[in-house]
């Protein structure tokens, strides 16, 4: 079967390259390069187009209280007063 494909310059440049160098058809390496993809493990698609990335999981030491809930604001002030600890505690050394 006969398709229209719109392959990168210089993917196809390598896939020509390919073909001289092994004295085959184009068609044929390039037929053997998508057999060879479709071979491979199905990756999960991604919306960003990336690989998935695992963040670790924190456990609190203390249980949550359900009725407290924070503002961004809130929470902002909390990571900043931690970062000036942090900071103090870094120039006392």
């Amino acid at each position: 079967m006969k398709t229209t494909l719109d392959i990168p310059d210089d993917l196809l440049r390598a896939m020509k390259m390919r073909a001289v160098q092994e004295g085959r058809k184009f068609k044929d390496v390039a037929t053997e390069i998508f057999r060879r993809g479709l071979a491979q493990p199905k990756m999960a698609a991604h919306s960003d187009g990336g690989q998935r990335v695992k963040l670790p999981l924190i456990q609190c030491l203390h249980p949550a209280d359900s009725q407290a809930t924070l503002t961004p604001d809130q929470v902002a002030d909390v990571l900043l007063k931690q970062e000036l600890e942090w900071s103090h505690e870094a120039t006392r050394r």
